[in-house]
């Protein structure tokens, strides 16, 4: 599967780049960089319509100064680009997550290696980050836990190392699906099984914590099959969406009889919490 890397210009930066990330969040674009004179947004080659991102653009012409352009990053190319800017990356103190040509780090729980190829996922997201940092405070030993659109599988190897089981990982992307097996592989984690599909899969399997990073719209449709899938006393952890779009997957939540932990913020990116009485 082929992306469509957009290379966004806005002026002022700041505001520019906040908002335009939320509304290309809403057309489908999965992963976002933030660069000195904007970002760079990601999408599936497939979903993605430049006509659907003019028009998008065009309702901000008046407040800002943007410019954009588009390539085709195909899959031969995305490990030459990625390992060319790819720095490790620390979570917290405890866990470090590195590309295989890196060494190992003393001094952190969790060390893990993680190939990306076209799949997100590196750690390097507010969003992974806010997950990742959720899942080391939750107790999963020996509990079934659910990576949904595990991207590289790194919350699912995580789970595993903090000793988590079973594990299931399911990502609606082929090259999701392939690059967490090969993840899993890299850091020596046999206890994750994965799936290609969506949360229709889930049905009559139970888990103790779901751990679902995707993006709002997706959440809002699946939160009920979640819901249906998590134990009593169980973890529903999502993340994927901005912090404008709290209140209204926390009424959706409430509303499916989920009660509220807390919450947490990053550059705008959002966490939340739940837990299933």
């Amino acid at each position: 599967m082929n992306y469509i890397e957009l290379a966004v210009t806005v002026t002022p930066k700041e505001q520019g780049s906040d908002i335009l990330i939320a509304q290309l969040s809403e057309l489908g674009f999965e992963s976002f960089v933030e660069n000195e004179t904007g970002f760079l947004a990601y999408i599936q080659e497939e979903e993605y319509s430049e006509e659907e991102v003019e028009f998008t653009f065009g309702d901000f012409a008046d407040e800002f100064k943007i410019a954009f352009t588009s390539k085709l990053i195909a899959q031969q190319n995305w490990n030459k680009e990625w390992e060319s800017s790819f720095q490790p990356i620390e979570v917290d103190g405890k866990c470090y997550i590195r590309a295989p040509f890196h060494e190992a780090k003393q001094g952190f729980q969790y060390d893990v290696i993680i190939e990306p190829k076209m799949s997100f996922g590196t750690g390097h997201h507010d969003t992974t980050q806010l997950m990742l940092q959720k899942l080391m405070l939750l107790n999963v030993k020996e509990k079934a836990l659910l990576d949904m659109g595990c991207g590289t599988g790194v919350l699912a190897i995580v789970a595993s190392m903090a000793g988590a089981n079973p594990i299931t990982a399911i990502d609606i992307d082929d090259w999701s699906y392939e690059n967490t097996i090969e993840n899993l592989e890299k850091n020596n984690i046999n206890n994750v099984l994965v799936h290609k599909g969506n949360a229709q899969i889930l049905q009559k399997k139970l888990f103790h914590t779901i751990l679902a990073n995707i993006n709002k719209n997706v959440l809002l449709a699946d939160l009920p099959v979640y819901v249906q899938s998590l134990e009593k006393n169980g973890n529903l952890v999502l993340s994927g969406f901005f912090e404008t779009d709290i209140p209204e997957l926390q009424a959706k939540a409430t509303e499916l009889g989920l009660n509220f932990q807390d919450k947490a913020i990053s550059n705008q990116w959002a966490m939340l919490h739940f837990i299933k009485p």
